[in-house]
């Protein structure tokens, strides 16, 4: 079940009131593939609060004098990591439930 922070239901404008980020700067962290709005049927983008975080996270680093590759970078490979971990556990409670695939 998703939490309503993963609900991709908020407007670019809105988006940019809340993060304090021009709409331009916004479209350019999503041209870089560093956050990922849904589309409405007209075209318009659609963020949830979960990217609302994601895109303050983003400034931050930015800020701080990372580049967007250096970002992306660190995103693949904490998922990376998140899906070792996620294998890792799965596997620890297939064995400890006798579970075969």
């Amino acid at each position: 079940m998703s939490s309503y922070k993963d609900k991709k239901v908020i407007t670019i404008g809105i988006v940019s009131e809340l993060t304090g980020l021009s709409e331009r700067k916004i479209r350019y962290y999503e041209e870089r593939k560093l956050i990922y709005p849904e589309r409405s049927k007209g075209g318009t983008r659609k963020y949830s609060f979960l990217d609302v975080e994601r895109l303050l996270d983003i400034a931050n680093k930015m800020e701080d004098g990372m580049q967007t590759f250096e970002i992306r970078k660190m995103e693949q490979k904490q998922m990376k990591k998140q899906e070792v971990r996620d294998r890792m556990l799965r596997g620890q409670l297939n064995a400890a439930f006798n579970i075969r695939k």
